[in-house]
């Protein structure tokens, strides 16, 4: 073979060897992006997963009738439905305690409309600081003013809706009495109630009673017949599921 010839044949392998290479990285980075592909959309799948478990749900229809309790709880459920007990360990001033109400709030009212659960309500006063320990008895002594339970529910969701900072005076007597008016409580006797703080006193002792005896860290704590959920409370299906799963 000539000279030529064999630089002939040496180029048309390095050639070769250049093309084989270009192929082989072409096919890694195929299947890189490939990959990479994959973990998006398995990540796009378990952001969404997330996103719809812990999504509140909508209130679907009627609500079950709430009625107000000698003790100062309030109890939403079904004629004849004594049973899952879902009780709901609440303050008003607690922060935690409107992102329970803002994420499960439906979901609670949704179970009792549904008849799948008997849910109790109980106010408490876990502050001893202030301004926040006289906020919250102003705001639950207020409450126990409502004596119709759908204007109660009402009163409810605008005082946590109303929630002053922590660090800051709030639930102003003018301005429960205002909110009061607006989520249409019409007891003839409800300004002067407020005024009068007349329920402070039996919502005091209640308060130290139960957190006393139930041996409550804090608030929120929500029960199923008797046993805390914990965070679960937090996530609406998971919520759901739970009650669902105690009324079996």
């Amino acid at each position: 073979m000539s000279k030529r010839a064999r630089e002939a044949s040496a180029r048309a392998r390095a050639a070769a060897q250049r093309e084989a290479i270009r192929r082989q990285e072409q096919r890694k980075r195929t299947t890189m992006l490939t990959t990479v592909g994959v973990i998006v959309l398995i990540a796009g799948a378990v952001t969404w997963w997330s996103v719809r478990q812990s999504a509140s749900e909508q209130i679907t229809g009627p609500l079950a009738p709430i009625a107000m309790q000698p003790d100062g709880t309030i109890v939403m459920a079904k004629p004849g439905v004594t049973s899952p007990v879902v009780d709901v360990y609440e303050d008003y001033q607690c922060p935690a305690c409107k992102q329970l109400e803002l994420t499960s709030g439906s979901t609670l009212k949704n179970l009792a409309a549904e008849g799948k659960a008997k849910v109790v309500y109980h106010l408490l006063t876990i502050f001893k600081q202030e301004p926040t320990m006289s906020n919250s008895l102003r705001a639950s002594s207020a409450a126990r003013c409502v004596t119709d339970g759908a204007q109660w529910l009402a009163f409810h969701d605008r005082l946590y809706q109303e929630q002053p900072t922590e660090t800051s005076a709030g639930y102003a007597v003018d301005d429960l009495i205002r909110w009061g008016r607006d989520a249409g409580v019409t007891a003839p006797d409800f300004e002067t109630c407020v005024r009068g703080q007349k329920n402070v006193a039996a919502h005091q002792q209640y308060s130290t009673q139960v957190i006393a005896t139930r041996k409550l860290a804090g608030t929120p704590t929500v029960m199923l017949n008797g046993q805390s959920l914990g965070t679960t409370a937090f996530v609406p299906s998971a919520l759901r599921e739970a009650v669902l799963d105690a009324a079996r």
